[in-house]
Order: C-alpha cells, then structure tokens, then sequence
C-alpha cells in the first residue's frame, strides 16, 4: 500500500508528542496534526509542566512507572542538550510537605526523580505548619517555549500541522487511513465519552525571580512552580466544573496560601491569572478501535484523559500510542496484501 496517512487530532503536548513520535518510529508515514487550537492556546499552555507523577486510580502502578521513567529521561537529556532553553526544559530542586507523614513515604517515582530524600528538621523549620517532606530534584517544561519547540521538530520531520475544527472522527476517513485521538476534554464531545469529565484549574503566573526551589503542599492544592521567567502558583481542583473565567476569591485564596508557604511571594510583580479545564478519568484511555460505517472501517488510536499528568508522562503515553498506530500499519497492509492475493 502507499504510505500510510495518518491524522493526529489535538495539538496540545499529547498530540504534539504522540505526532512526533509517530514520524519517529513509522518514518514512511504521513503525518499531520489537525486541531482548532495550537500554542498558546492549548489547555498545555496553562500547565505548569512540573514532572511529578498524578495517580490514575484505573491505570497499573508498574505502567505508570515507566510512562514517567520514559518521559523524564526523555527530558532529562533535552535539558542537558545546547536545546534545554529553547525547549524550556530545566532541573529545579525543592520540596514537598505534609502536615501529616503520609501513608506512602516512598512514592512509586521516588526512584526516578534525582536525590529523593525525607527532608531533615533543619529544613523542615522553613514550613513551621508541616511535620514531613520530602526533597528532591525533577523536571519542568515551560509552556508555550517546550510545545513551539515540538512544533518545530514535527516541522523538520515532515509532519503538517492544519487548523482544523473536527466535530466527528468518521470525518476524516476518506483522507486518512488511521486517526489518533489525543483531543484532551474535547474528546467528551469529540467521542462522546461521558468517563471524561473536566477538573478546573486556576493559576498564578508571577514575576518573583527570586524564588528558585518550588514547593508542593502534599495535599497537591498549593504548589510553587518557579519557571524559566515565570513562576506558577497555585491552584486549585474543581470536578465537572466546565468554567474557563478567572474566579477572583480562588485568586485571592491562591495568593494567601502560596504566601504561607514562601511569604516572600508578598512582593511578586505582574500577576497572571490563568485557567484550564484537565481532561480527566480514571485512567488514561491508550488503546485501539476500529470503527466502521457500510463496510469501510477507519482505525483508530486514542491517547487521552491525562488528567493533571499529562507532562509526567506525555513521551511515554506517545510512545505507546505510536507503537499502537504501527499495529494499525500493519493490520492495514495485511489485509491490502489478501486484498491482492
């Protein structure tokens, strides 16, 4: 058969990094990534991109792992690379705190981070209301830098990118002979997945230069993320709440508990709100479908629900769903090799 076409529908860092990994390890494929919205408009854009790890309840712990593992060394080398600025990826230390000793005091990831550690009592005098942390260094992607530098690497590979708004897969079957959903909270109304429902999330994006080491409450509802040139705080986690205007007392409630962590946060400078709806489920949906209308049948790769994790695993998850799309590849020339038979 002729190269096969392929249409990745979404271009957030899921479909981005599924796209690219596609080109990557089917090179005779043709790739294009179709979506209504791109950098800096995507829901990836607001993230603050920090890799540690959100537990999907559905998903096995030990894939989980290596998602994460797969992602973070896949970073890991960007950073150490003349790309790291461009890419915005960079390490960045710190802590994470409990009020309480949480029941999990080694985390399925601690192995994968750099220098997990408890934190010790000197340390743990800079957060007087927490009795726990733990320390360690991980990664962070800044948006929009790290999906315009993905753009540009699908750009030297060959992939096309359209704005495209598409309202039903089946759509697409008379241009492409594979699809790969990885439309994020679209895919609700995109497939009609009523398992997938939208956790709101408000940020800060502040000026305050001077905060280097982020913080995490461990109850995952405050957290300091120091950027490249921005540093986030946040936030908040708002179940089947499909609001995407900034809610002023959530900005003030933000603000209050990020400074209670690090009161110098009083005098950051030009403060952004930001919100984003996470497309979230119980696990990540990676799997395949063949759907099929009068006999002509469309393959189909879905890579999406990441939920509030999607930087600490989007390389993995994309690795998968590409091994996923050349199943499809090969299922597509067995059967156009009977055809000829």
């Amino acid at each position: 058969m002729a190269a096969p076409k392929v249409a990745v529908v979404g271009a957030g860092v899921i479909g981005l990094s599924t796209a690219l990994c596609i080109a990557e390890t089917c090179p005779s494929c043709s790739v294009m990534v179709l979506s209504d919205q791109f950098s800096p408009n995507t829901t990836s854009d607001i993230a603050a991109g920090m890799l540690i790890p959100h537990t999907y309840p559905g998903t096995p712990i030990h894939v989980q792992k290596q998602w994460f593992k797969e992602t973070f060394t896949y970073l890991f080398a960007i950073s150490n690379s003349a790309e790291a600025s461009e890419a915005g990826i960079h390490l960045v230390s710190g802590w994470q705190v409990f009020k309480n000793t949480p029941k999990e005091e080694l985390p399925f990831w601690s192995d994968v981070v750099l220098g997990f550690r408890p934190m010790s009592e000197a340390e743990l005098q800079k957060f007087p209301q927490h009795r726990f942390g733990q320390a360690f260094t991980t990664l962070k992607c800044d948006c929009p830098p790290y999906l315009l530098w993905l753009e540009k690497r699908l750009k030297a590979t060959g992939v096309q990118m359209y704005t495209r708004k598409v309202a039903d897969l089946w759509e697409l079957h008379s241009e492409y002979n594979i699809v790969v959903n990885c439309a994020g909270i679209g895919a609700h109304q995109l497939v009609g997945d009523e398992k997938l429902f939208p956790v709101r999330g408000q940020v800060l994006k502040v000026h305050a230069p001077w905060v280097k080491n982020f913080i995490r409450d461990g109850d995952g509802l405050t957290y300091i993320y120091p950027g490249i040139h921005r540093v986030t705080l946040g936030g908040t986690r708002e179940k089947e709440s499909w609001s995407l205007s900034p809610d002023p007392g959530a900005t003030k409630g933000i603000f209050d508990r990020c400074c209670s962590l690090e009161p110098s946060l009083q005098g950051a400078q030009d403060i952004k709100v930001k919100v984003g709806l996470r497309p979230s489920r119980q696990c990540v949906r990676l799997q395949r479908e063949v759907l099929s209308q009068g006999g002509v049948k469309l393959p189909v790769v879905h890579n999406y629900g990441h939920g509030a994790g999607g930087f600490s695993v989007h390389r993995g998850t994309a690795k998968e769903a590409a091994r996923l799309v050349g199943e499809c590849i090969a299922a597509l020339q067995g059967s156009s090799l009977r055809a000829k038979l």
